[in-house]
């Protein structure tokens, strides 16, 4: 899951932090016109409220959905990820793509909804982007749950800005959520990473899904956070619009008092120990035009779909067309996704969106619960 459709204090530090890194390495010479030509251009389409958007300054690029792992909180692991095809991105396909994001694009992500170090020419993705450019904002999400996690991790923290690491409880509570997981091992592999990235250029990030099973722990994730040297924890609340075992009643717990009090408990843990915490935004109204996905952060899977998000990247439910075939900015601008930006405009969440929390988790005006 990712964290990117929240704005907590923490989370926008960070981003300023890194937005701050992009602004000294922006591109040189034509490409530096090029770009600001861009911001502007994006500028001015935002000002007409036009459906059509810019070259995006943020995609992630899933490459694989395979996995080693069968998590609960993973939409993967239900209806939608039992029909979908599974493979790994071709890696000619995915040196096109950063070929025409650049030189506009300042963040890429690698990953999607498999395993990201199961990609075996991962490294030399990394290694092509950093080739356009080093200021390029680059980042993945890991379980560090294979025999070489570490092994391919340390040839990435200099490379990579931020590894985000799915954990989603400790002991027991993870290997009953992380199934055919073991805590121990995920453990010991996330210690020998952190402190392979001790001092070189990845943040490294914590990310747990909060469920039943494992609120009560979201303070102890926040110390063993402290103790291993992991800098940024984020508690995510479970996304069910790809899940449908459970309707959003839900989306109650996160009402809960236990559940506030565990949140609260959390954030005077990171307070203590100099994590930085963020969580879901959960004191502003969840509609369909909270959500910045239409507009951004856009999402490729491994086999070339558009899709509208990362929560449910399914393509044979809904898609935009396919960046192989017809290119990004086509993609992009394609009469589909523009019909789909008019809805949001309109505020009109579509079928396919219901149930995320993004339009159905309750207001929660948390600080006074």
């Amino acid at each position: 899951m990712n964290e990117f459709s929240s704005s907590s204090p923490a989370r926008m530090r960070r981003r300023w932090r890194k937005a701050w890194f992009r602004l000294k390495h922006l591109p040189g010479g034509l490409n530096f016109i090029k770009y600001c030509s861009n911001r502007l251009y994006a500028s001015y389409l935002h000002w007409i409220k036009s459906t059509k958007v810019a070259h995006p300054t943020s995609i992630m690029i899933e490459v694989t959905n395979h996995c080693n792992l069968k998590c609960i909180t993973c939409p993967r692991e239900y209806a939608f990820g039992d029909q979908m095809d599974t493979g790994f991105i071709d890696l000619a396909q995915l040196k096109r793509i950063v070929d025409e994001a650049y030189p506009y694009v300042d963040s890429i992500g690698l990953t999607g909804l498999g395993e990201t170090l199961l990609y075996k020419p991962l490294l030399e993705a990394v290694d092509y982007i950093r080739s356009k450019s080093e200021g390029i904002i680059c980042s993945v999400s890991i379980n560090a749950h294979l025999p070489k996690s570490v092994e391919i991790a340390e040839q990435l923290v200099d490379k990579l800005d931020t590894i985000q690491i799915s954990i989603d409880g400790m002991h027991e509570v993870y290997d009953t959520i992380r199934l055919e997981g073991d805590y121990s091992f995920f453990i010991k592999n996330v210690t020998a990473i952190a402190k392979a990235a001790a001092g070189k250029r990845a943040d490294l990030l914590f990310n747990m899904v909060v469920l039943r099973e494992n609120y009560h722990q979201m303070a102890d994730i926040v110390e063993l956070a402290a103790k291993i040297g992991i800098r940024y924890v984020n508690f995510q609340t479970m996304n069910l619009a790809a899940v449908d075992k459970w309707d959003t009643d839900f989306y109650q717990f996160y009402t809960e008092r236990d559940f506030l009090l565990a949140l609260k408990a959390a954030k005077k843990a990171a307070h203590h120990s100099g994590v930085e915490m963020s969580t879901f935004e959960f004191e502003t109204k969840n509609e369909f035009q909270k959500c910045l996905l239409p507009w951004g952060h856009f999402y490729v899977s491994w086999n070339g779909w558009m899709t509208p998000c990362c929560a449910k990247p399914f393509p044979k439910e809904l898609n935009f067309g396919n960046v192989f075939h017809e290119g990004l900015m086509t993609t992009l601008n394609s009469e589909a996704y523009q019909a789909f930006r008019q809805q949001w405009f309109k505020n009109e969440t579509p079928d396919f969106c219901k149930k995320c929390h993004m339009i159905d988790l309750p207001q929660i005006d948390v600080d006074n619960c």
